[in-house]
């Protein structure tokens, strides 16, 4: 059976991920994430031996819960401008997935075989020890969490309304134009701190202002804090397979400069190929498009769930 455990929304030490902040933490980002992760309890639950952190921000009772799941080499804090817009007016349920952050790591599984299932059945058996097998959720994921997403609400079904992120798994050609730096390969601090910002910009953002400090800071966090493998999982496709077997009401966002994919002509494609999708492509954001504009995709995320 699984079990829970719940604990305020300060981090519990016993459980915190390795990675201790660097001497170089920017304070005012620091807060900030503490101010947000303050805002929700934590919650432990277990399942067949894997403990996932869930942060449940948020008390309406009334409507099912929004869940929302990060992107690789990503925690919670993926969603850290979103949280606080979103629970205002629903409950938010927002997991480190096993593998990342505050949560456990999983068992390997054998070169070549599929490494996602593992991960999904603790994350459905621990979501389920929250708020009961079968309850309804609307659900949603960014980049890595988009395919995770939509491989989760096939399997476990009991999924209302469906929004996706900058999703992986979409099969068709990304744009990167700049190399990602090998972050965990730098001889020292400087350089590691200087992979990680090149990657940033890389990747992740694309005006070059949106790359602040607290941008950083959860970047920093969530690397030091990742042991799955996601990219193989992301460039596996299979997204198109499994939205078409939700069949849901789907949201399908993509920032205008995200180079995972090009966002007009997939956004076109994959609303035509299915009733009851919407899509936009977001202007002048990059691939971590929730962050970058913030304020429009919670305004978005907020009318679509409803």
């Amino acid at each position: 059976m699984p079990s829970t455990h719940d604990s305020p929304g300060s981090p519990a030490s016993s459980l915190a991920s390795s990675f201790t902040p660097a001497d170089d933490s920017d304070p005012g980002a620091r807060r900030e994430i503490a101010r947000i992760d303050a805002l929700g309890t934590h919650h432990d639950p277990v399942h067949q031996g894997v403990r996932v952190r869930w942060r449940r921000f948020g008390t309406d009772t009334t409507k099912p819960p929004i869940v929302l799941l990060h992107g690789g080499h990503g925690s919670w804090m993926h969603w850290l401008r979103n949280a606080e817009a979103l629970s205002a007016e629903r409950t938010l349920l927002l997991p480190d997935m096993p593998g990342f952050h505050d949560s456990d790591g999983l068992p390997r599984v054998a070169p070549g075989e599929d490494s996602l299932p593992p991960l999904l059945e603790a994350l459905g058996g621990t979501l389920d020890a929250l708020v009961g097998a079968g309850t309804p959720i609307d659900l949603g994921g960014f980049s890595f969490g988009g395919l995770t997403a939509a491989r989760f609400a096939v399997r476990r079904g009991g999924v209302r309304r469906f929004a996706l992120m900058g999703s992986g798994g979409h099969g068709t050609l990304r744009r990167m134009t700049v190399q990602m730096i090998n972050w965990r390969a730098a001889p020292d601090r400087a350089a590691e701190r200087a992979a990680l910002l090149h990657n940033l910009g890389a990747l992740m953002l694309h005006d070059a202002s949106a790359i602040d400090a607290l941008a950083f800071e959860i970047h920093d966090i969530s690397c030091h804090g990742t042991r799955f493998r996601s990219k193989e999982v992301s460039l596996s496709g299979g997204l198109q397979k499994a939205l078409d077997t939700l069949a849901v009401p789907t949201l399908l966002l993509w920032g205008e400069f995200d180079v995972t994919a090009d966002p007009r002509p997939l956004v076109a494609q994959l609303v035509s190929e299915g009733p009851g999708r919407e899509g936009a492509v977001i202007d002048g954001a990059g691939h971590w498009v929730q962050y970058e504009r913030a304020a429009e995709v919670n305004a978005r995320l907020l009318k679509f769930f409803g």
